[in-house]
């Protein structure tokens, strides 16, 4: 039988006030303050650094979040390549990831070493509640039966899948892999699935795209911190079967 700690209480009390699901961040800290000023459960989709002017407050306001037990973020691929970079890792490293790792070395960001190691390393790369998946990159309908796997170790096809969307094997011109959206089509009937990475949306607002099998996508990224802005939208409180399972 599952048993509540106090820290089960806590999250369980917060998610009474409903859900608030956030976009991709990449550095945007302004709008993120605003996004997280909400009684509501806070899960933010990924990507919370690079290209923004401001990585570092992002991640230690994400951190002051989750030691209030009000909120969680999930794995990235923006988010794990900074973990693995602070492991030591070899990777073929960007302007954005160099200027988050300045950042971080700053004196005035010492506080938030201590902590941001642990937290990428149990970031979940996809999280379910009932018949509401949350996800960085894209879903693939085993994500309901099997666990996230440690997501700054090696990359098994879903977690790949959770973070890097669906490609194929063509490069774009922009050099980055090509992406499709083919998984819609695969999303259960009644299933909804919410996630960033992809700017989908050309109106500034998140984007809601059926699938053929009766399922849904609900595309958050739109664009902050890449001249766009930060998109949240509101849930109501899970059912309380689905709060025992996230617990």
């Amino acid at each position: 039988m599952h048993t509540l700690t106090r820290h089960d209480e806590n999250v369980k009390e917060t998610m009474a006030h409903g859900l608030r699901i956030i976009g991709d961040v990449h550095g945007d800290l302004d709008a993120f303050r605003h996004a997280v000023a909400t009684r509501r459960f806070i899960i933010q989709l990924g990507d919370l650094v690079d290209y923004g002017p401001d990585s570092a407050g992002v991640l230690r306001l994400m951190l002051e979040v989750m030691e209030q037990e009000r909120g969680l973020f999930l794995i990235g691929n923006h988010d794990r390549k900074l973990g693995r970079a602070l492991m030591g890792k070899r990777l073929r490293s960007s302007p954005h990831l160099e200027e988050t790792l300045d950042q971080l070395a700053r004196p005035e960001n010492a506080d938030i070493h201590t902590a941001l190691l642990p937290a990428l390393a149990k970031a979940p790369a996809w999280l379910v509640m009932g018949r509401t998946v949350f996800v960085h990159g894209a879903f693939d309908p085993r994500m309901l039966m099997e666990a996230p796997p440690p997501p700054l170790e090696r990359v098994t096809f879903l977690l790949s899948r959770a973070m890097f969307g669906e490609t194929t094997s063509r490069i774009q011109p922009d050099g980055y892999p090509e992406r499709t959206l083919n998984w819609v089509n695969h999303i259960p009937a009644g299933y909804t699935i919410y996630c960033g990475h992809d700017q989908r949306s050309t109106n500034g607002c998140p984007l809601t795209l059926p699938g053929r099998a009766g399922g849904q996508a609900v595309f958050m990224d739109t664009g902050a911190g890449k001249g766009g802005h930060l998109a949240w939208l509101d849930l109501p409180a899970p059912a309380m079967d689905e709060v025992a399972a996230f617990l």
